[in-house]
């Protein structure tokens, strides 16, 4: 038998993350494989650093949470370089904003986060759409 959750615990396990991280998280974009787990020190080349909205996720509804307001930065390194993974940091001004959150995949076409192509400093990197999804087992 499988344990199986209501879409509504689905969705306060969901909304947990943004609570917990708190409003105006920061966001990096690396080059490389995303670290073991969230506690593991950041690896490859650092590509963008900026924050989130204040109000960064939407509501979660039917298991399921999408990115809100505008995620627009301008990249700090990088020449033609590959995302490899990103990392969302707590807020940066009523916590630490070095603790990392969440983490996931990047590519370009692929991955958790998948971009257009690959990243230089100075462009503008925008992530169009971002889901996150509490599935049943």
């Amino acid at each position: 038998m499988t344990v199986q959750f209501r879409s509504t615990i689905r969705d306060a396990r969901l909304d947990a993350i943004e609570s917990t991280g708190g409003s105006s998280c920061a966001i990096r974009i690396y080059t490389g494989t995303q670290p073991a787990d969230c506690t593991q020190p950041n690896s490859g080349t650092l590509l963008v650093d900026g924050n989130l909205p204040a109000d960064w996720m939407a509501a979660a509804s039917g298991g399921s949470k999408a990115k809100a307001g505008t995620w627009s930065w301008t990249a700090s390194g990088g020449s033609g370089a590959t995302p490899g993974h990103w990392r969302i940091y707590n807020n940066q001004t009523t916590k630490d904003g070095t603790t990392c959150i969440i983490q996931g995949s990047a590519g370009i076409g692929s991955g958790d986060m998948s971009f257009d192509g690959t990243i230089t400093s100075g462009q503008t990197v925008t992530v169009n759409t971002f889901t996150l999804t509490d599935g049943n087992p």
